[in-house]
C-alpha cells in the first residue's frame, strides 16, 4: 500500500462487526466491498440500509453507500486488503468451529495477488492464523507466504481482534486501542498500515498468536469476575441477604471492584470465547472454566427462583423484561434473559408475557408457548408479577408508583427501591448443575 493511496478493501462477513468496520473503513475515503453469504444482507446494504440495530450505523451506511464507497456482495471481489470478520462459534462439547474463517479464506484465496493483505478479525483460538496462512500457501502455491519462505513474501497476514461495547461500536472501533499481531513482525507494519487509516486509538503490534490469546483473556477475564458477582447473588439468596447493598458496601474498599450480578452472560464474546482457553489447555484452566458454569448455572438458579414466586402467586399474570443480552440493543445471541423467558413460557403458557422494546417478534422458540409480545404500559397494567431480566433505559424509568403493587424479581438491580412482598426471597434455592 502507497501511503498517498487509499487501499481498496475486502470485508468478509457483514455481521455485527463486520458491517460496522466496513462503513468506518469506507468511511476514511477507501473503497469497500463488503460480502455476506445473505442475499437478504446484500440487498439491504445496496439499498443503503441496515439489516441489525446499531447507535448511528444507519446513518453512516447510507452516507458511504450513497456516496459510491461502500457496496455488497456474495462473492469476494479482488482488493488490496482483506478482512475476515466471521462467526466462530463452538459444538455441543465447547469445542471452536473456525469453519467460517476457513471457508472465508478459500473464497479469499481464489482472488488474492501479490502485495495484498489479509487481515483476520474474527474471534478465534491461538494458532487460527497460522492455520489461515497455511490454507493460502495450499491453495495458491504461486504466491510465496509469510513464516514459510525464506525470501520476501507475496502476502502480508495478520490477526488484530475488536474491542467494542454493542451499543458504542463505531465509537469504539475508531477510539479503541487494538493489539496487531502478525506472522511475521513484517506482517504486524503492513496491518499497522492499514489499520491507522481509521483507527485513532493505539495500535500496537505483536505476533498473531498473543493477539489471538489477548482477545480471549480479555473476555475470560470478564467472564470469572462476573462469575464472582453472579455466585455472591446466589449467596446472598441462600442467606436471605440484599446483594446489591452488599456489594454497594463491598465496593466502598478503595481495591474492591465487584461487578453487577445478573441472570447469567450471554453474546457471542464472554460466553463463548472462555471456552477456546479451556479447549486449549484443558488441565490447565480450572478457573475459567468453573466461572464458565456459575455463568451458566446463574440462569438456572434464576429460572428456579422465578418459578418459586410464579408458583407463590397462582393465576397472577407475568411479565418477563427482555430479552436481550444486555441492556438497549437488540442482540440475542447467547441471551440468559432469552433462556429463562422461553422456559417459564413452556411452562406457564398464556400467563406468561414479553416485553422487548427491540423486537418486532417472539424468537421462533417461543412457537406454541402461547406467550405475547407486549409493551411495557401494557405489562404494568395487565401482569401482577413482573422478572426483571434486561437492563433496558425503558424498564429503568418506571417509577414506583407504578410498580409498587407488583411481585417483582429483579435479577438486574435496577429498582432497588422495590418493596420485597413476602414470598419473593425464596431462600434456599440451590445453583443448578
Amino acid at each position: 500500500m502507497k501511503s498517498d493511496v487509499k487501499p481498496s478493501v475486502c470485508v468478509v462477513g457483514l455481521g455485527y462487526i463486520g458491517l460496522p468496520t466496513a462503513a468506518i473503513v469506507a468511511r476514511s475515503g477507501c473503497q469497500v466491498h463488503g460480502v455476506d453469504v445473505s442475499a437478504h444482507v446484500v440487498d439491504t446494504i445496496n439499498r443503503g440500509e441496515i439489516h441489525i440495530e446499531e447507535v448511528d450505523l444507519d446513518g453512516l451506511v447510507h452516507g458511504v453507500v450513497s456516496r459510491g464507497l461502500l457496496k455488497a456482495s456474495t462473492e469476494v471481489a479482488p482488493s488490496d486488503v482483506f478482512v475476515i470478520a466471521v462467526p466462530t462459534p463452538f459444538d455441543k462439547d465447547h469445542a471452536p468451529d473456525i469453519s467460517y474463517v476457513l471457508a472465508a479464506g478459500e473464497a479469499v484465496a481464489k482472488v488474492l495477488k501479490s502485495g495484498d493483505t489479509v487481515i483476520l478479525e474474527s474471534t478465534s483460538p491461538v494458532g487460527t492464523t497460522e492455520q489461515l496462512r497455511d490454507l493460502i500457501a495450499a491453495r495458491r502455491p504461486d504466491l510465496k507466504c509469510p513464516g514459510l519462505t525464506s525470501e520476501t513474501p507475496d502476502l502480508s497476514i495478520a490477526y488484530c481482534p475488536e474491542r467494542v461495547l454493542p451499543g458504542k461500536i463505531l465509537e469504539e472501533l475508531t477510539n479503541n486501542d487494538r493489539s496487531i499481531g502478525g506472522i511475521t513482525p513484517r506482517c504486524a507494519r503492513k496491518a499497522l498500515t492499514f489499520y491507522k487509516l481509521f483507527v485513532r486509538g493505539e495500535c500496537v503490534v505483536t505476533d498473531s498468536r498473543s493477539a489471538e490469546m489477548t482477545k480471549l483473556v480479555e473476555n475470560a477475564y470478564r467472564d470469572v469476575n462476573i462469575a464472582f458477582a453472579n455466585e455472591l447473588s446466589i449467596v446472598s439468596d441462600q442467606m436471605g441477604l440484599d446483594v446489591w447493598e452488599v456489594i454497594r458496601l463491598a465496593n466502598r474498599h478503595p481495591r474492591v471492584n465487584i461487578l453487577t450480578p445478573g441472570p447469567g452472560v450471554g453474546g457471542h464474546c464472554i460466553a463463548v470465547d472462555p471456552w477456546f482457553i479451556v479447549h486449549g489447555a484443558p488441565e490447565h484452566t480450572p478457573l475459567i472454566r468453573t466461572a464458565r458454569g456459575v455463568n451458566d448455572g446463574k440462569i438456572h438458579h434464576v429460572i428456579a427462583h422465578a418459578e418459586a414466586l410464579i408458583e407463590a402467586n397462582p393465576g397472577a399474570q407475568i411479565a418477563c423484561l427482555g430479552l436481550a443480552f444486555k441492556a438497549n440493543i437488540d442482540d440475542f445471541r447467547e441471551s440468559p434473559a432469552r433462556l429463562v423467558a422461553v422456559t417459564l413460557a413452556r411452562k406457564y403458557g398464556a400467563r406468561v408475557k414479553v416485553v422487548e422494546p427491540y423486537a418486532s417478534e417472539l424468537p421462533k422458540e417461543f412457537a406454541g408457548t402461547d406467550a405475547g409480545l407486549i409493551d411495557i404500559d401494557t405489562a404494568l397494567e395487565q401482569a401482577q408479577v413482573l422478572i426483571v431480566l434486561v437492563d433496558h433505559d425503558q424498564f429503568k424509568a418506571v417509577p414506583l408508583a407504578e410498580r409498587a403493587r407488583h411481585v417483582v424479581y429483579d435479577t438486574r438491580g435496577i429498582w432497588l427501591d422495590q418493596p420485597k412482598p413476602s414470598g419473593q426471597a425464596a431462600p434456599g434455592l440451590k445453583l443448578a448443575s
